[in-house]
C-alpha cells in the first residue's frame, strides 16, 4: 500500500485544467459557462482589524468554503484516478482494486513493490500534469504481511519512508493486518462517552 498525500491538494487546482476536465466529462453549454462564470476573473482581499489590502487575482478554482468546490474536486480526483490506472491492484472476489480514493486521501494498491512502484509513478505523472505534486515527506509506504518485506518505493527521486502502522480516514491499519490497536481505541472512546 502507498498513502500518498498531494501537496495544496485543494488550493491547487488551475482554471485551465479544470475546464479540460469538465470538457472531457462532457459538460458544456450553460452549465460550464455557469461555472466558470463563478471563477473567472475572480478576486479577493485580505482584511485584517478592519484594514482591508488590495483587490488580488485568484487563480485557482476551488476556494474554501464554496459549496460546488468539494464536487469540483472529486470530479477533478477521478479524472486523474481514470488516466493513471494500470493493471496492478489487489483481488477483492471478483474484483481488482488499485486504489482507494476519498477526496483528496489516496492509497494506492498493489500485489507487489514493483507494480506498487509502476502505480505510483503513473499517479504522480498524472498529478504533475494536472498541477498537483505528490508530497514525498507525507507520503508512506506499507506492506500487509506478517513478516516484515521491505517495499522501496520512489517519487522524483525521493524515497518514500515505510511505516508498520497508518492512519487513514481515522482507521489505524498496520502492516501485520492485526486490529489491537484499532479495538482497543474504540474501547477507550466507548468507556469515555459510558463514564459521562
Amino acid at each position: 500500500m502507498c498513502f500518498v498525500d498531494l501537496e495544496k491538494a485543494f488550493d491547487s487546482v488551475p482554471h485551465g485544467i479544470m475546464w479540460e476536465v469538465f470538457w472531457e466529462y462532457g459538460v458544456r453549454g450553460p452549465l460550464l459557462r455557469a461555472v466558470r462564470s463563478l471563477n473567472n476573473q475572480s478576486k479577493s482581499l485580505d482584511c485584517i482589524a478592519s484594514c482591508k489590502s488590495d483587490l488580488f487575482p485568484v487563480h485557482v478554482v476551488l476556494r474554501q468554503g464554496c459549496p460546488l468546490s468539494p464536487v469540483l474536486f472529486i470530479v477533478f480526483m477521478d479524472r486523474i484516478s481514470r488516466r493513471s490506472q494500470g493493471l496492478e491492484g489487489v483481488r477483492v472476489g471478483d474484483h481488482r482494486i488499485s486504489s482507494l480514493i476519498f477526496a483528496d486521501d489516496v492509497v494506492l494498491l498493489a500485489s507487489s513493490s514493483l507494480d506498487l512502484q509502476h502505480a505510483l509513478g503513473r499517479f504522480a505523472a498524472e498529478c504533475e500534469a494536472a498541477g498537483m505534486k505528490v508530497s514525498t515527506s507525507k507520503s508512506e509506504a506499507m506492506v500487509l504481511d506478517r513478516k516484515k518485506v521491505a517495499c522501496t518505493l520512489q517519487v522524483g527521486g525521493e524515497v518514500l519512508p515505510q511505516v508498520e502502522e497508518f492512519k487513514y480516514l481515522g482507521v489505524f491499519f498496520t502492516s501485520e493486518g492485526r486490529m489491537d490497536h484499532e479495538i482497543d481505541r474504540w474501547i477507550g472512546a466507548a468507556a469515555a462517552v459510558i463514564s459521562e
